[in-house]
């Protein structure tokens, strides 16, 4: 066993800070003295990013966090856990940067998708069997955002106000099952306060609660720039400052240590947890074995296993025998979602990977000439990269970027795919001035020619300026300078074949006050070189109404009419939260044209989180696909044609109406978000009153399969009980299907709230009993002196909230 406090010992203080705080922006320093080797971490909720923002290695591209939880899977999860260390592996990755969970505390929350459920019991048994298949392969896992991190308003500067009941009943609860089931390496501490204390601060959540009643021994690592004070946060628990090289820490720290406001032990403590996760990693004392020959993120494997993935936890809303597709119908497939299918949410989430399959190029795969694809409406508000230019020299899809330096050589050329890069994604031996972008249309016309990303820019056509203007972050929120940079267009007309070109001088103008008088560590200034800069060129777009005609005709002339909806990574990103449930543009007047004029009317729903449907009475079938990753189409495909059954269940309370849920508001007042619903969160509101009836329960889905609850009974165990349950599948197909347990307390103020479920296939006509265990964290409340156990109540047997199959009443369980 490793002596790391002999380690410890060798080093003197301002050496040992200096470990504490980051190399760069995902690397850690090494120390050859201990025989300490730097360490990688990547971003890692939907696929392992690398070292770059972007413009880093090809990599896999997985289903969003909310698709595969609606698996309602631990294999699931440590399945992706194993194949997310593969990828860390393969590029030589100490520590992946997930699992985010966060819970659904509002539909609004803009990074919901990157997060598992609403339910911290769900989550947390999730998230333990996902670190358990990370770090099984020796990749350490990090459970993100420790702590209140529902929201993406003001991040860095609201204090989120819990009582302590909620934050142990709810939002730690997770945390709690996979420190305790898994055992993870690292948590993330979070950007805002929680009652007034920063995340990274928290002397209470992080030294009393996480380190001291649960005994963690892991290493709790800042969010990237989150880290406010010196003293204050050594303190307060935390033990790595990210990223590096610079932070508040450094010379700070070590002055703080000889004024005596810090404890050297403090020091010491953070340091020894550092060297473990090392070890464990196989930082420290030897030289890690990285395996070899690993599956590529395009290979055969790779593919076929994101595809499965991607299908099971599709959900089925609605299905009047529309679903399956039938063999050899006509199939006219309809929406900007069928076209430009969303694989994946914005912000840190985002990847680089081989490819992503659109619905159409899917069905298309599967059903050939049979379908005819129609674009539908617009869907997007702001301009995005397209596929709209080619490389000028090349022909390739993209644009060619050339950075310049302040005497005007040109320091490299890079072809970009997306017509997109980001200054510090490129190495040059001085520093980048300017950044011409350069790319030629195939096709030509009326065209929204503009560009993303701080800095002056200039907008030339065949050598002709267009258009200039200078693009500053309008916010102060650090994420949103970088993750949601400003964006401009004009409409232009440009020949076929004409050079499109987009000028960039870098402009660092002055850091902008936070709301609290901190200054945003990621301004303007310091955006100008991080932040995403894009050329963006696309036609312009057609009127709805001749779209919205094209789709009727199609519509009218199918045997179905599959109609793609969704949300893209405008309203589904990290920085920024949703204001609306409803799809963005025409997209429900399109579904209502469409439903009006087919036989049958198929929707499929491109979104991780509840979207508003009000012509759900007036379609055939409902099928949501979340952000289904890179083989989305074919899984979608899959889904429709029932090669593989769309067997998931919702994750997430779907709203009747805006403002229709127990906890709706992401916006502070006063830099203070009262989570005032308490514990009563989604079904739990819902089910106790405090919100109208929702549109989709919780738990919610069809699958193709259908199903009797023939019995079930109450199986009593030490430390909680279990439920046996008989369950028919009643329909001509096999199917799987998720058996659900709740339990109704018998105190008045506390909620409903799952205890247990258990997954189960069956064969068309057959039947199967199936034991769901309960799980003690869920018979207990928080008392304010600690925990006590529920006195008693009553468990529902449910497929989800909305079908209750049975009711069994629990006795009085002992108080103590």
């Amino acid at each position: 066993m490793t002596n790391y406090d002999e380690l410890i010992t060798a080093l003197s203080p301002p050496e040992k800070v200096e470990l504490l705080t980051g190399a760069s922006m995902f690397a850690l320093r090494g120390e050859q003295r201990i025989d300490l080797a730097p360490m990688a971490f990547s971003d890692g909720p939907t696929g392992v990013r690398g070292l770059e923002f972007t413009g880093g290695e090809v990599v896999a591209l997985f289903p969003n966090a909310t698709l595969l939880a609606s698996a309602w899977s631990t294999s699931t999860a440590h399945e992706v856990g194993e194949m997310l260390a593969d990828e860390a592996e393969r590029q030589r990755i100490h520590v992946v940067l997930g699992p985010t969970i966060n819970l659904h505390r509002t539909p609004l929350g803009g990074r919901l998708f990157e997060q598992y459920a609403e339910d911290p019991l769900l989550t947390g048994h999730l998230a333990a069997a996902y670190v358990r298949g990370l770090q099984s392969r020796g990749i350490g896992a990090c459970l993100k955002h420790l702590v209140a991190n529902e929201s993406e308003t003001e991040r860095n500067y609201v204090s989120s106000e819990v009582s302590e009941a909620t934050l142990r009943e709810l939002y730690l609860l997770p945390f709690e099952i996979a420190v305790e089931d898994a055992r993870p390496w690292s948590i993330m501490a979070a950007y805002n306060d929680v009652n007034g204390v920063a995340a990274t601060e928290h002397e209470h959540v992080n030294n009393e609660v996480v380190k001291g009643e649960w005994g963690w021994d892991g290493l709790l690592m800042s969010d990237w720039f989150a880290t406010k004070t010196a003293a204050a946060a050594a303190n307060g628990g935390l033990d790595l400052v990210m990223p590096g090289p610079d932070g508040p820490w450094g010379a700070s720290l070590v002055a703080a240590v000889e004024a005596g406001e810090v404890d050297e032990k403090v020091v010491d403590d953070h340091l020894r947890r550092l060297l473990r996760l090392a070890d464990r990693v196989g930082a420290l004392g030897r030289s890690r074995a990285w395996r070899g020959e690993l599956p590529a993120p395009d290979s055969p494997q790779r593919r076929a296993e994101l595809r499965r993935l991607a299908t099971d936890g599709m959900v089925v809303l609605r299905n009047d025998d529309a679903l399956p597709l039938p063999d050899a119908q006509r199939v006219a497939l309809i929406g900007r979602h069928a076209l430009e299918t969303t694989c994946m949410g914005g912000g840190s989430a985002t990847v680089r990977p081989p490819h992503q399959v659109s619905i159409a190029e899917g069905l298309r795969s599967a059903l050939g000439d049979r379908v005819e694809v129609v674009d539908g409406v617009e869907v997007r508000s702001l301009p995005a990269p397209s596929d709209a230019l080619e490389h000028p020299e090349t022909g390739e899809p993209g644009v060619r970027m050339s950075a310049v330096d302040a005497d005007g050589e040109v320091l490299g050329d890079r072809h970009r795919e997306i017509a997109s890069a980001t200054v510090e994604g490129d190495s040059f031996d001085r520093p980048v001035a300017r950044v011409v972008f350069a790319g030629r249309s195939a096709a030509g016309g009326r065209m929204n020619v503009g560009a993303i990303g701080t800095g002056a820019w200039r907008l030339r056509v065949d050598g002709e300026e267009v258009a200039a203007f200078t693009l500053t972050a309008d916010g102060h929120d650090p994420g949103e300078a970088t993750l949601i940079p400003p964006r401009r267009t004009v409409e232009v007309s440009v020949p076929a074949g004409g050079l499109v070109e987009a000028e960039l001088r870098i402009v660092a103008t002055e850091p902008v006050p936070g709301p609290d008088g901190v200054v945003g560590v990621l301004s303007n200034a310091i955006a100008s070189g991080l932040g995403f800069k894009a050329l963006v060129a696309s036609p312009v777009p057609v009127p709805a109404e001749d779209t919205l005609a094209t789709a009727v005709t199609a519509a009218r002339e199918a045997d179905v009419a599959v109609v793609a909806v969704g949300l893209t990574e405008e309203q589904e990103t990290e920085s920024r939260d949703k204001s609306t449930l409803r799809l963005p543009g025409e997209q429900d007047a399109l579904v209502r044209a469409v439903a009006s004029a087919a036989s049958r009317t198929v929707v499929v729903v491109n979104a991780a989180t509840p979207v508003l449907m009000p012509w759900a009475e007036e379609v055939d079938a409902i099928v949501v696909a979340g952000l289904p990753g890179q083989e989305g189409g074919h899984a979608v495909a899959d889904a429709l044609l029932g090669v593989r059954e769309p067997a998931g269940r919702l994750v997430t309370t779907w709203p009747a109406a805006d403002a229709a849920a127990p906890a709706w508001d992401v916006v502070p007042r006063d830099l203070r978000l009262e989570y005032a619903e308490g514990t009563f969160i989604g079904h739990r509101g819902h089910h106790a009153g405090l919100a109208a009836p929702p549109a989709y329960w919780f738990g919610q889905g069809e699958g193709y399969g259908s199903w009797s609850y023939e019995a079930a009974r109450l199986v009593e165990g030490a430390p909680s009980p279990s439920v046996e349950v008989r369950v028919r599948n009643t329909a001509p197909r096999d199917s799987r299907e998720i058996v659900q347990v709740y339990l109704q307390p018998t105190e008045p103020d506390q909620p409903v709230r799952l205890v247990g479920w258990a997954p189960v296939a069956v064969a068309a006509g057959e039947s199967a009993s199936v034991v769901v265990p309960t799980d003690p964290r869920s018979w207990r409340r928080w008392s304010g002196a600690g925990w006590a156990p529920l006195s008693g109540g009553e468990l529902l047997v449910a497929r989800g909230l909305g079908d209750v199959r049975h009711r069994l009443v629990v006795p009085d369980r002992p108080s103590s």
